[in-house]
């Protein structure tokens, strides 16, 4: 019904103990994540946000040119190939041919010709010169008017990547809402903006909780709205706690400053990702073999 690395999974994602996981796998008949709600509805996960854990190596790059900005995220198979200058001059490039140029997909920036070569074939070409696999995994795009700003932040010497587009304020205002993104993580800007699937399934697990506590199935659909509140400050852009000032929210910070958050975006490295785990001394002598 289900592996030992399942179990294994489990543990890492929600801090629950080894029995427990297994009750869970068992409930769930081997599924992962109907096994993470299940321990959130009986109130055993102590760690369900690590579902979300970064999982592979490589680099965010955020560059901004007139009123057009990109995200890219490049990925590497270890973190030392990842601060090499010649893998980290490369992301720099591809954000520089991905900013400058009308692309709508992967496929479209590597198909392009730069010179003699497409940009695929410069990817091969660095891919043996590095000697490890690289992925330019995705890129997004965004403009802006002329009464907006860009605000644009790498966190964790690229691990992170923010951009944010603010109407009627500051480059300096829009440089520390990025900066909140990165470390925050808000899934939307809005309540309407969150995925309603999102909803349904945090919906679901809180009304279980509530119904462990005791408490009949109609008062536990009474408290589901309050407690999804919570949740939507905990998710929305606009209702968390600004974190270089917690008396305000991200919507009064900006409207102080005169403006309004237009659109958003965060990548982090590798997340959602499977990472194959290695040991650190063999990555190193794979290095050296290169």
């Amino acid at each position: 019904m289900y592996k030992a690395s399942d179990v294994k999974d489990l543990r890492e994602r929600t801090g629950a103990g080894m029995l427990d996981c297994k009750k869970a796998l068992e409930a769930c008949n081997g599924d992962i994540e109907k096994s993470i709600d299940w321990l959130r509805e009986k109130g055993i996960s102590k760690a369900a946000k690590k579902s979300g854990r970064v999982a592979a190596e490589g680099l965010c790059e955020v560059k901004t040119s007139g009123n057009k900005a990109v995200i890219i995220e490049v990925n590497s198979e270890t973190d030392f190939v990842a601060q090499n200058e010649e893998f980290t001059s490369f992301v720099e490039y591809l954000a520089t041919i991905t900013l400058n140029n009308d692309f709508k997909s992967i496929d479209e920036v590597l198909n392009f010709k730069d010179g003699e070569e497409t940009i695929n074939d410069k990817l091969i070409s660095k891919i043996a010169k590095i000697g490890e696999k690289i992925d330019f995994r995705r890129f997004h795009k965004l403009e802006k008017n002329d009464n907006e700003v860009f605000g644009a932040y790498n966190h964790m010497g690229g691990k992170i990547g923010a951009l944010v587009v603010l109407a009627n304020t500051t480059e300096e205002v829009a440089k520390d809402v990025a900066m909140h993104i990165a470390a925050m993580n808000p899934t939307a800007i809005t309540r309407d903006e969150v995925p309603n699937e999102l909803v349904e399934r945090e919906s679901k697990v809180i009304k279980e909780q509530v119904m462990q506590e005791g408490k009949p199935e109609d008062i536990a659909e009474k408290m589901v709205t309050g407690r999804l509140n919570k949740f939507y400050k905990e998710v929305c852009l606009e209702e968390q706690q600004f974190i270089k000032d917690n008396s305000l929210s991200v919507k009064q910070y900006v409207e102080n400053a005169g403006g309004k958050i237009v659109s958003m975006v965060r990548f982090a490295v590798g997340e959602g990702i499977e990472k194959e785990e290695e040991d650190f001394a063999q990555e190193v002598m794979n290095q050296i073999k290169g």
